[in-house]
């Protein structure tokens, strides 16, 4: 009988040149990285894997953990995918981010031999002004949207919204997105590395080079529709964020102790945004604090939090 107790995973890091140090000061990351821009909370992808940090498993890539725990840990939601069908991500943006676009499903896997990008954002902090970019002001021809990124105007159709803290934003393949400088971000989605860059702000990378633009396929991939209207973030104890064909995550906030469940249909992810508390189960305990992740496998039962603190809870549909 595999073990199947929460365990704990250590990120691993990446340090793109727009990138910061909040992570590490505020998010208790460790690393040698003078910058971090992404920490890889939940991962299995072959870029970069997050490890277990305690119990009989420790020191495993998590796609090691899930083979020695059998793959029914991930879940009868996650039986439709090939590997694993999340990756969960803490994002400093102290600079902006390319305006990009992700392709879909079918398009990913017959030109990049992995699945597409469907994502949600959650902004845990922000700069005073801060913005991003969510799709267009309104329709657009190809036309239009191939004359603008020749012309270095493709920021002048692009939608610029205000951000606060707690907002959400859900980023389904094919849209134009940028995430924008003094934002701080945790993002939930497909467990895919392919990005199409669009625009840069010509910016160069370390080695003094302008890094290249897939634009020829964003052309291809890109809604070219309006962006729909952004929901207002309901508060609560427990609030639904975001929900698609794949994945559910909720924001829990808990002052006291609350009880999370979890069932065979999906492991569920515990991303630490804020506070400190304990986990408790059957056979012990976790402690936690703010910026630990947290992986419970696909079982049928329920757990017990304790503390002053707010997590990101994620699972598989």
């Amino acid at each position: 009988m595999p073990n199947l107790n929460p365990v704990k995973l250590s990120p691993a890091f990446k340090d793109y040149l727009w990138g910061g140090v909040r992570l590490k000061s505020e998010f208790n990351k460790q690393c040698d990285l003078d910058r971090v821009a992404e920490s890889w909370e939940l991962s299995a992808h072959k870029d970069g894997q997050s490890v277990v940090t305690d119990g009989d498993c420790k020191g495993m890539t998590l796609t090691e953990y899930v083979e020695a725990i059998s793959r029914d840990a991930l879940g009868t939601n996650s039986a439709k995918y090939d590997y694993f069908p999340l990756l969960i991500k803490l994002i400093d943006a102290k600079g902006d981010l390319s305006v990009q676009v992700h392709p879909s499903d079918s398009y990913a896997l017959e030109h990049e031999g992995e699945y597409g990008k469907t994502e949600m954002w959650y902004v845990l902090d922000c700069d005073e002004g801060a913005a991003l970019y969510y799709g267009f002001t309104r329709d657009v021809t190809r036309e239009e949207y191939e004359n603008a990124i020749k012309e270095g105007k493709l920021t002048d159709i692009l939608n610029r919204v205000d951000v606060k803290r707690g907002d959400v934003f859900f980023i389904p393949s094919g849209t134009v997105h940028a995430i924008g400088a003094g934002i701080l971000i945790c993002e939930i989605q497909q467990n895919s590395n392919t990005t199409y860059r669009v625009y840069d702000y010509n910016r160069r990378d370390k080695d003094g080079n302008l890094r290249p633009l897939h634009v020829a396929k964003a052309l291809e991939v890109s809604c070219l529709q309006k962006s729909p209207d952004l929901p207002a973030t309901p508060d609560g104890a427990d609030v639904l964020l975001a929900a698609c064909e794949y994945f559910e995550v909720r924001r829990l906030r808990v002052n006291g102790e609350t009880t999370v469940t979890a069932d065979e249909s999906s492991f569920v992810s515990l991303m630490v945004t804020d506070g400190e508390g304990t986990l408790t189960y059957a056979d012990g305990e976790l402690s936690f604090t703010k910026g630990d992740s947290l992986f419970i496998p696909a079982q049928n039962a329920a757990f017990t939090i304790t503390g002053q603190c707010e997590l990101i809870q994620s699972k598989v549909n």
